[in-house]
């Protein structure tokens, strides 16, 4: 049966649909499944009881589905097929006699529940279409108004979606208030039980990037492109810029005519000083370029590890770390390298000491003066292999040798070697190490006798280690970071394993 609601059902399903931003079918879908709750209360739980609104005219019909069967098992839901002839010749078993039903009076229960029932597949309907409109929205900069502050934690009016800006996203020290308008990185979107949550952060490195992305017409048709962004959040940052086009200036195009462009993203940022450095293809010249203001004098880089030590004039040391480490902090972060820093006399110490140290060892080895050690030292020998292992020709070039004296210290150094060799593993038939750590790939025989010595004796107890430590524990000048990483994730692969 229809019944007539003339057209105010259409008219408050396109209203609602206006207010949540969603399509009008699913309001109209949403009051179907209200009326369909109704008709169940009134009529039993246990009847097909269906539900269509004319999306042209309003008008409600409310019908009961039953199944032509053979043999009836559910009489609320099915009915014989002899039964079924009685209302309509032509049906068949599989069918469905399909029954109008009166009107419904709409009491205060049912309106209550009807209610229920549309404001939460509206509610639904709302969270999907915050979902789909944020999704596609991570990594970019959104603008919103301040709707409430809660403990510290933002809530913010982005056009119809409430998103959240925590207080460890936002900028230290930012006094933020109901009604502030503000510019936010999506950070993140998940689908939760309650809506979708939308995450914003201020203190994001890419917030910046994005800030000047907007602000610079350069960045923004790719003519100079951001390479990396370091930041204190409210405090201090650094941005690494270059160009694609060799006329124009990336540092002074991101800065803009008296500084118009960088000072509208230090406003944004509530005054956080921003330094943009000049990228260079030659990172030693690049980690100059991030230290800057500080003059440096001398850098020592080591690729395989990424380390570098920055070597500085002693009035330019303060200037150079920065305050509590921020400067040298940032540069690491924008170059990707673990800076040190030191001054000349500082350098020249530690250079001194370790001369000391190497020549000390090729002096025991070898049993030669400390000149020919020192020799070996300066020409860049740091182990007795790297002696065994150069040509003899080389070794004889080295000013102040010949062939008999480069002959004699690469034979002394391939015994000493040798002995060490046999030691070794006269002390590692005592250490009781297990056969895989004796044969996992990336550890000397020396390194597995010092973890043996350490109580370090399987797989399982190399796994528990972190870099740090093995590295403390070998003691190894030859391994790096990399490495030691590299090797307690083989010792670790059997945990994997199914």
């Amino acid at each position: 049966m229809a019944i007539a609601i003339n057209r105010e059902a259409l008219q408050i399903a396109e209203a609602v649909a206006r207010e949540k931003g969603i399509d009008p079918e699913e309001v109209l879908i949403a009051m179907e499944d209200a009326i369909q709750k109704i008709g169940r209360l009134k009529y039993g739980n246990e009847n097909d009881i269906r539900v269509h609104i004319d999306r042209k005219s309003g008008h409600i019909t409310i019908e009961r589905y039953r199944e032509v069967v053979e043999v009836l098992e559910d009489s609320s839901k099915q009915l014989t097929l002899e039964e079924a002839h009685q209302h309509d010749k032509e049906l068949a078993v599989g069918d469905f006699f399909i029954e109008p039903l009166p009107p419904i009076e709409f009491g205060r229960v049912a309106t209550q529940a009807a209610r229920q029932v549309i404001s939460s597949r509206v509610r639904t309907a709302e969270r999907q279409r915050q979902y789909e409109e944020f999704k596609d929205k991570i990594g970019e900069v959104v603008t919103g108004t301040v709707k409430r502050i809660e403990y510290g934690n933002c809530m913010i009016d982005v056009g119809r979606t409430e998103a959240l800006l925590r207080r460890d996203e936002s900028i230290p020290r930012e006094n933020l208030r109901p009604g502030d308008r503000l510019r936010c990185y999506v950070l993140d979107v998940r689908p939760e039980l309650r809506g979708p949550q939308v995450f914003l952060s201020r203190a994001h490195p890419n917030f910046m990037a994005k800030l000047f992305y907007q602000e610079v017409p350069e960045i923004y048709d790719g003519t100079i492109e951001i390479i990396s962004v370091a930041r204190d959040p409210g405090s201090r940052a650094k941005i690494a810029v270059k160009s694609k086009d060799n006329s124009i200036d990336p540092v002074g195009a991101c800065v803009g005519m008296r500084g118009s462009r960088v000072q509208a993203v230090v406003n944004e940022l509530q005054g956080e000083k921003v330094d943009i450095v000049l990228w260079s293809p030659d990172k030693a010249t690049f980690i100059i370029n991030a230290l800057a203001p500080a003059e440096i004098t001398k850098v020592v880089l080591d690729e395989n590890a990424s380390r570098v030590e920055v070597v500085v004039p002693e009035d330019q040391q303060s200037l150079a770390i920065g305050r509590r480490g921020q400067n040298v902090r940032l540069a690491s972060l924008l170059t990707n390298f673990e800076i040190s820093i030191m001054t000349e006399d500082q350098e020249a110490s530690r250079r001194a000491q370790e001369l000391k140290e190497k020549s000390s060892l090729f002096t025991e080895a070898l049993d030669v003066d400390e000149m020919i050690a020192q020799l070996l030292v300066m020409e860049g020998f740091n182990a007795l292999e790297e002696i065994t292992e150069i040509p003899l020709e080389e070794l004889a070039a080295i000013e102040g040798f010949d062939l008999e004296l480069a002959t004699e210290i690469q034979s002394r150094a391939e015994k000493f070697l040798k002995n060490q060799k046999v030691a070794l593993k006269k002390e590692l038939s005592k250490l009781d190490i297990s056969k895989e750590v004796q044969e996992l790939d990336g550890l000397t025989l020396e390194m597995i006798v010092k973890l043996g010595q350490n109580n370090i004796k399987t797989l399982d107890d190399l796994g528990d280690l972190a870099s740090d430590e093995l590295l403390e524990l070998l003691q190894s000048k030859i391994l790096t970071q990399e490495q030691a990483n590299d090797i307690i994730m083989k010792a670790r692969a059997h945990w994997f394993e199914e």
